[in-house]
């Protein structure tokens, strides 16, 4: 055998029993043994030989020759040293001090046979026996592997590997029968996706062990009712290993080394450890065999478990599927390992949570308003529980949605279901015993919950609120019973809720819960419009942003707002969206948590929210705070409430409330999103700090003239502005082209810029002049700037987080226990905090330099302190002298100077007055006594001792006490040092009380000028972002420039025209082809005519063309160069884009059928100054029917809007009909075309835009690069000169007459000035006349 490996602190892993944790749904273990046991820790089989616990060292069996014999003794004293040294073997541990009840297998186990007395011999070698080990009380199998006559031992060799010599005679042992199946499960190493079935092709089974912890009986020992924790004794932490490596425990749960223990589980009294690796030598105890029947039912799981599917929870990935909350045990089948381990227990142990499954009132899923996030627990179930697993069952019943994080001492614990969570994401590793359990440190709570949020779950965090000591005083003060320490639910975490982890302050995309209601007619009629109200949270940040809006049928306002924003979590009242709503819900969002809840009791009215937010903010305004202190208080919108105030609610709110705007279903969103916030814990520090905005789009907005360019959900993602079309990502978007940006909030920022381009020319020229400032000879100014931000975090979040610090609500709250150093968290980051606003501040001011010889008022009004930025240099100026930052970051520990906390400076003047009066006391003592040698000295604790020669003991008064004396001298307190003393103690504890809050008094006098804060960040996310802009421009190919705004009036034609326009994100070296080509597009104006028709080859660069005018007509709105020669261009109101072949089959949408709504919406919204693209319209149905509707689309854009717009078209029957219109211009993108193999035309792309229509499409050279055969390819183009025949251009002489005299009739009557024919009319006649050209 293998020589023995080192312990760890002489304690196995794989046996720990973990009492009050790994035992979690078992029943307490019997203590009533009076045999002692060694320490059931220990890293060898318990010892049969020797029962006697003191006995040093038991005699180990006689080597048998060739081979190693594990030794017996479980003695941990040869053994390395320890961190926690165990007691040694004569002194048990409290663990030890109570024998564990052997787990039960999940099936018969068979009772030891009585076998002394027997012999054998050579004829057992190479079977399969169990032996029974009466101190483990369990039974390990094994094989017989050889027999030594001399000494009439066989040699077992266990399933784990050890090998030992026995006198089978003298042994409780049992023969197992030859198992048939080919199938073996070895034990197994959990790695970093899940455990994985191992399949050997040994005959035997060899299965990990099942304890079925419902069949024992508790049992409690005397005088052990107070313990805090009744978890149920009976099992250890199991960690499963292969048979040839140690396990590691995964990084993330950072457990610690081998030599390493966790702290001790606060939970009870006995030391209870963790490890991080299993040792390396294998415990019988690891495994225990199954009977035939067992190893039958883990193989065949459909027998076994009865249909019953044990599960772990899934996010939803379609919106059917999130509005059904995650239900513990339903959404997917265990499989491999813990299927065999868990799934027989949970289908006999749970039927409650399968075929027999209700909600709290009892209601079956079948039943209506079934409510699957809460689950009925059978009484008889209940009345099994042990005091900690009812608690745990309280909690879950309640939150069946939720993976419970059960704070248990100083890790969080996962049961049950949530196990499985656990397991499979965040690869977390199950301890041993029969109930599925896992956990974690707490100081991994930020990472291990940002894991499971960002993968759609939710969090239910249980903290614990009480320690055993408290435990004890309340059992002993006032008479309870309870042996469970108080837990409280403080947060609930899911995306939108989501507020700590380092991934957070890393990724800068804003993460909005988006609370939505619908009010109307909407509700009863489709083709009514919309109205909507709408409240978007970003918790991270503390933003509110309020809307309420009119909508058309096709929901086309409420698509764009989706699509830019993109929510993480919705809230709606249940069953009240249209029809119409939830698809657009569906088809523009990726894939968010859904909540539905009540109306009116969960979602509030108007009414209702108006009532509940004057309550919390007039409870606030009242209560005196460190935050908010004095007569008023600035709330986060910048209003200002004081006592003789009317109203305590902020400004934006106040003015909807008052019913001067209609805002009601925008107050009941508002009202959905905090009782849902409530639920979590976060609607107070919210609400305190809010910075509320309106939705720009809002009814309520007093603009009396448009602000912004729209950018429709269609624009958006045809573009690509946000996402590309291949996976959803930012490479190649508009916006990865230009972010540049340094700073979190200023990609926020530029993201929001991009969704709403400027439409005023004015501002569009200030920011034109800001950007152009930030170049050129100011480029090391910027350069500068930019370097001190790029080491910034996320400030915004930052800052919010520190206003967060300053409620104490959720797991801040005053009875949480945290074990963790939260307060030197704390202010570590409030001087993160400090050092970053010093950093911008510093950052502005150095850039203010430019503007000594560049006038931009933009730039002025951003860079002068008062204006844009905030005088925040007194602040900065304050905290950067009331304390050390380096000494208080590294030791946890603020110490003020003197002048930058009252409080504290007048306890530490109180204590120097004492002291003072205290060596005044000294020099009257010696005056009196008529000796200078008399001086204090302390003696241990006492102070102030005042010590007097022998030879004057005589002349001291009466009334001194004598407190001690030495050789020569007497020790006295007089009476006026002792009531000094006792002033001194108490001024020395108001100044230590005073040193604990400091940092308290600190961040809330920092929270007094949030505004300032918040200022601070925006001016320094607009600068950052304005520079960006400046940098972007080099990454153009080719030339750039300043586009030209001009003003448009009522009078003016809305134009565009660009001289050598590039396109912004593509490159020629990215498209592997040369240079990009360059173009000139020229639309609307006086001279030229609004529309370009355009036709051309396949793969002749239409499309990216249309797309390039797009883009340069919004970076010309944001302010940005373009990449042109030259660029001018009438602002543009609205970009509508139809453009590709798409679906949206969950929505019930075809592609025809979404081509066509997207076009409707051009048809129904645009104006005289919309840019309108359409991209081959009509092509998803019969040619005739295509053709008809995009004549007629384009005919209404032509004669009705009147705006400029490009449409591309393989319909050459249109240009036909609009070759002599002068509001049309034909082009069409220039190619060569040369005679190729079997008749089939090769043509060459030159991407040029040119004058004129183009006679064909060439899709037979399409099909040709495509690698089509060429007998296909030869077929193609004798079709395609079949139906050119019969319908192009090849028409009779008499065909080509009628049409010629069809248009000199209509010609005729359109010249006609004479003729009384009305506008319509002639309408009329020209739809008549075309219908019949297309005939015949």
């Amino acid at each position: 055998m293998a020589p023995s490996r080192r312990h760890i602190s002489g304690r196995s892993p794989l046996v720990n029993p973990q009492r009050q944790i790994t035992a979690f749904f078992g029943k307490s273990a019997s203590s009533s043994s009076p045999s002692p046991s060694p320490s059931p820790l220990s890293n060898k089989k318990t010892p049969k030989s020797n029962p006697n616990p003191s006995s040093p060292s038991p005699s180990p069996s006689p080597p048998l020759p060739g081979k190693k014999i594990p030794k017996s003794n479980p003695s941990p004293i040869s053994e390395p040293p320890a961190r926690s040294p165990s007691p040694g073997p004569a002194t048990p541990s409290p663990v030890q001090s109570k024998l564990k009840k052997p787990l039960l297998v999940i099936g018969q186990t068979p009772s030891p046979p009585k076998s002394a007395g027997n012999t054998y011999g050579d004829e057992v070698v190479g079977k399969q026996v169990r032996v029974y080990w009466p101190l483990d009380k369990k039974w390990y199998d094994g094989i017989v592997t050889s027999y030594n006559k001399g000494e009439g031992k066989h040699v077992v060799e266990y399933d784990d590997g050890e090998e030992e010599s026995l006198d089978l005679g003298k042994e409780k042992i049992e023969w197992r029968a030859e198992e048939k199946s080919g199938l073996r499960f070895k034990r197994l190493r959990r790695d970093a996706s899940a455990f994985r079935r191992v399949v050997t092709d040994d005959d035997d089974d060899v299965d990990v062990e099942m304890g079925n912890v419902d069949e024992e009986k508790e049992s409690k020992s005397d005088g052990d009712d107070s313990s805090d924790e009744d978890w149920g004794k009976n099992a250890g932490k199991e960690v499963f290993e292969s048979e040839e490596d140690d396990v590691e425990l995964d990084d993330e749960n950072e457990m610690m080394d081998e030599e390493e223990l966790v702290e001790e589980e606060d939970e009870e009294t006995p030391k209870v450890k963790r490890v991080s690796k299993t040792d390396s030598k294998k415990r019988k105890t690891s495994e225990v065999a199954k009977s035939g029947s067992e190893k039958k039912s883990r193989i065949d799981k459909d027998t076994t478990l009865k249909g019953f599917k044990a599960s772990v929870v899934e996010p939803a990935n379609k919106i059917e599927q999130a509005d059904k909350v995650v239900n513990g045990l339903d959404d997917n089948i265990l499989d491999g390992d813990a299927l065999a381990r868990f799934g027989a227990r949970e289908s006999e142990k749970f039927r409650f949570l399968g075929v027999d499954r209700r909600d709290a009132k009892r209601r079956r899923p079948t039943d209506e308003n079934y409510d699957p996030r809460t689950l009925y627990l059978p009484p008889d179930f209940v009345k099994k529980l042990t005091g900690g697993q009812r608690q745990w069952w309280e909690f879950k019943s309640k939150h069946m949605d939720k993976v419970v994080f059960f704070k248990m001492g100083k890790f969080y614990e996962l049961f049950e279901m949530d196990a499985h969570v656990g397991a499979k994401e965040l690869d977390l590793q199950y301890m041993r015993g029969e109930q599925p359990h896992c956990g974690f440190p707490e100081k991994n709570f930020s990472v291990n919950i940002e894991k499971l949020v960002k993968k759609g779950y939710r969090v239910l965090v249980v903290e614990q609120t009480e320690t055993p000591d408290q435990l004890e005083r309340r059992r002993k003060e006032k008479g309870s019973k309870d042996k469970v320490v108080k837990r409280e639910i403080c947060a609930v975490v899911t995306r939108g809720t989501l507020t700590d982890g380092e991934m957070l302050l890393t990724n800068p995309d804003a993460s909005y819960l988006m609370a939505l209601t619908e009010g109307g007619e909407s509700l009863t009629d489709q083709r009514a419009e919309h109205n909507f109200g709408v409240c978007l949270v970003d918790v991270a940040t503390k933003k509110i942003i309020l809307g309420q809006f009119k909508d058309d049928q096709d929901c086309s306002a409420l698509s764009c707002m989706l699509s830019e924003i993109r929510p993480v979590e919705i809230i709606k009242p249940a069953n009240v969206l249209s029809s119409a709503t939830e698809r657009t819900i569906v088809r523009h969002t990726r894939n968010p948590l859904i909540n539905n809840l009540v109306p009116l009791s969960e979602f509030w009215d108007a009414e209702k929210t108006i009532h509940e937010v004057e309550i919390f903010y007039k409870r606030i305004s009242c209560q005196p705070s460190s935050a908010h202190a004095g007569e008023g208080k600035i709330l986060g919108d910048g209003s200002f409430c004081n006592e003789s105030g009317s109203s305590f609610l902020p400004k934006m709110l106040s003015e909807l409330a008052t019913g001067d705007k209609n805002g009601s279903l925008a107050l009941s969103a508002l009202g959905g999103a905090i009782y849902y916030l409530r639920e979590a814990f976060l609607d107070e520090s919210l609400l305190r700090f809010a910075k509320f905005e309106s939705l720009p789009c809002c009814d309520f907005n007093n603009f009396t003239e448009k602000q912004h360019m729209v950018l429709d959900a269609a624009a958006l993602e045809n573009l690509e502005i946000f996402e590309n079309s291949r996976n959803g990502g930012f490479s190649g978007t508009l916006y990865a082209q230009l972010n540049q940006c340094v700073t979190a909030s200023g990609k926020r920022l530029l993201k929001t810029w991009l969704a709403r381009p400027l439409y005023n020319p004015e501002l569009i020229k200030e920011r034109q002049d800001a950007v152009a400032i930030l170049r050129g000879e100011n480029l090391p100014y910027s350069l500068e700037f930019r370097k001190a931000l790029s080491r910034l975090p996320d400030m915004e979040r930052l800052i919010a987080r520190i206003y967060s610090s300053t409620e104490a609500s959720g797991r801040n709250g005053d009875k949480v226990v945290l074990y963790e150093d939260v307060a030197k968290k704390q202010l570590q980051e409030f001087i993160s905090t400090l050092r970053g606003c010093e950093t911008m501040v510093e950052a502005c001011s150095s850039l203010r330099v430019i503007l000594k010889h560049d006038k931009s008022r933009r730039l002025l009004h951003l860079l002068t302190p008062g204006q844009s930025l905030p005088n925040t240099s007194s602040s900065i100026k304050y905290f950067k002298d009331a304390f050390d930052w380096v000494e208080a970051h590294n030791s946890g520990r603020v110490v003020p100077h003197q002048g930058a906390d009252e409080e504290y400076d007048f306890t530490c003047k109180t204590v120097k007055e004492l002291e003072s009066n205290l060596t005044k006391h000294l020099k009257e003592q010696r005056k009196l006594l008529g000796d200078a040698s008399i001086n204090y000295v302390t003696v241990g604790k006492d102070e102030y001792l005042l010590e007097v020669p022998e030879s004057l003991s005589g002349s001291v008064p009466q009334d001194y006490e004598l407190c001690s004396s030495k050789k020569g001298v007497f020790r006295y307190w007089t009476p006026t040092i002792k009531k000094l003393l006792k002033e001194l103690s108490q001024a020395k504890s108001d100044k230590e009380s005073a040193l604990k809050t400091i940092s308290q008094r600190l961040i809330g006098r920092f929270c007094k000028h949030q505004e300032e804060w918040r200022q601070l960040v925006s001016v320094t996310a607009e600068l950052d972002v304005l520079i960006s802009l400046a940098f972007a421009s080099d990454s153009y190919e080719g030339v750039r420039c300043r586009p030209v705004i001009s003003g448009s009036t009522s009078d003016d034609v809305p134009h565009l025209s660009a001289t050598g326009l590039g396109h912004p994100v593509l490159r020629g070296d990215s498209l592997g082809r040369g240079s990009f080509v360059p173009n000139n597009v020229k639309t609307g104006g006086s001279k030229q005519a609004s529309f370009i028709l355009l036709t051309g080859p396949n793969m002749g660069g239409k499309s990216t063309l249309l797309r390039q005018v797009c883009l340069a007509v919004i970076l010309a709105q944001i302010g940005a160069d373009v990449p042109a020669e030259t660029f001018e261009l009438s602002p543009v109101d609205r970009i509508f884009v139809r453009m590709g072949a798409k679906d949206h089959i969950m929505a019930g949408q075809s592609t025809f059928l979404t081509e066509l709504s997207e076009t409707a919406v051009m048809l129904s919204s645009a104006t005289r100054n919309s840019l309108v693209v359409l991209d081959e319209l009509g092509r998803g149905t019969a040619t005739s029917d295509g053709q008809a509707i995009a004549e007629s689309v384009l005919e209404h854009f032509i004669n009705k809007v009147q705006c400029r717009g490009m449409f591309s078209t393989h319909y050459h029957r249109l240009s036909m009909d609009y070759q002599t219109n002068p509001k049309v211009s034909l082009c069409h993108m220039a190619c060569q075309v040369g005679e190729g193999i079997g008749g089939v035309e090769e043509v060459t792309f030159l991407y040029r835009l040119t004058p004129g229509a183009c006679p064909k499409s060439y899709g037979v050279n399409v099909a040709r690069l495509a690698g089509l055969p060429d007998y296909v390819l030869e077929r193609a183009v004798i079709k395609s000169q079949e139906f050119e025949a019969l319908y192009g251009k090849n028409r009779t002489k008499t065909d080509r007459n009628i049409a010629e005299m069809i248009k000199k009739i209509f010609g005729s009557v359109a010249l006609d000035s004479d003729y009384s024919t009305s506008k319509d009319s002639l309408s009329e006649l020209h739809c008549m006349a075309n219908t019949f050209l297309r005939l015949i």
